[in-house]
């Protein structure tokens, strides 16, 4: 899929994407604003005092080089121009500090307005962008690489990433792990390469990758690939924790059953899930109520009766056909 197909498309599940989610807080979640408003105060919402208590609240994965990783992150797709500024700006504020963002978004320049725009210490942000199909290869990864900095307008990345298992991988690698070496990065890792795409590409690499950012939420929960990145010690990391609300995620019976016990909503349900495996995910809204609610996960436990109801939810496929 060409970079401008691309666009349309995620901008037409964009626009679905939110009218689902809006309609679910309104009828099935109306305790939702109650929730936001009682679990961090209007000032939260305001982007005000309560930001260092989220903050100190936040968990961390340890990457296999030793790095520190928010477990919880915000994605940004989609969010773009001003707009995209303002909504990176927002996340920030109220707590969160892992930004997920990519060369194929077309974002990084509002990406590091936004994080300008926060105010908060470049030290205590964790940045992640990705190298795309087009700029595979050793050189052309060195200068796509720059040209990411230059828009972010940051000094180093904190993880860097082959979006794609497409064109020469292995020169893009080699140029990653220079840039590692050079401490432009603090981590190196892929998107969307499967068990058998690691073992082949990375026999012969002298720098394991530290994490695969991959398809999985409750439709499509890739145990296999879970627990292959387990035994390699890759941190696993959901690029769509709630599949874009398809299938009716946000509405789903048996989310809904298991919030109503602990007051929480499916997208709360669903982040807890993930957090209880060990899997980083970055949620993306454009909405601070929103980013308030994904952040309010650490406050309750899924018992084994809840994880054994979720995992029956597996339908053992992409929810993204048009992507693979």
């Amino acid at each position: 899929m060409n970079t401008k197909l691309l666009g349309d498309s995620m901008e037409k599940k964009n626009q679905m994407n939110g009218i689902s989610r809006r309609k679910f807080l309104q009828t099935g979640a109306t305790f939702v604003a109650s929730t936001v408003v009682a679990g961090f105060g209007a000032s939260k919402i305001l982007g005000a005092a309560n930001t260092a208590s989220t903050v100190r609240t936040m968990k961390y994965v340890t990457l296999n080089n030793g790095i520190k990783m928010p477990i919880l992150g915000f994605g940004t797709l989609y969010l773009t121009g001003s707009d995209g500024e303002k909504c990176i700006s927002d996340a920030i504020t109220v707590g969160y500090r892992l930004i997920d963002t990519a060369t194929i978004y077309n974002n990084e320049d509002a990406v590091g307005a936004g994080i300008k725009r926060s105010g908060v210490n470049r030290e205590e942000l964790f940045v992640t962008s990705k190298v795309w199909v087009d700029d595979s290869g050793y050189e052309k990864t060195k200068t796509a690489f720059e040209t990411s900095l230059e828009k972010l307008g940051l000094d180093y990345l904190d993880l860097y990433l082959i979006h794609r298992p497409r064109g020469d991988v292995k020169g893009s690698w080699k140029a990653m792990e220079e840039l590692y070496k050079e401490k432009r990065i603090r981590a190196i890792g892929v998107s969307n390469f499967e068990p058998n795409q690691i073992n082949e590409f990375f026999a012969d690499s002298e720098i394991k990758p530290a994490l695969n950012q991959i398809e999985t939420h409750a439709y499509f929960q890739q145990p296999g690939a879970h627990e292959f990145l387990n035994q390699h010690k890759i941190q696993m990391q959901a690029w769509s924790p709630f599949a874009q609300g398809r299938n009716g995620m946000f509405t789903n019976e048996t989310l809904s059953e298991i919030g109503k016990k602990y007051n929480k909503t499916n997208a709360q349900v669903c982040l807890r899930w993930h957090y209880q495996r060990g899997i980083v995910t970055i949620p993306r809204t454009s909405q601070i109520a929103h980013m308030t609610e994904n952040l309010d996960i650490f406050d309750f436990e899924l018992d084994a009766t809840d994880m054994n109801a979720i995992s029956g939810l597996d339908l053992n496929t992409t929810q993204f056909p048009e992507w693979e």
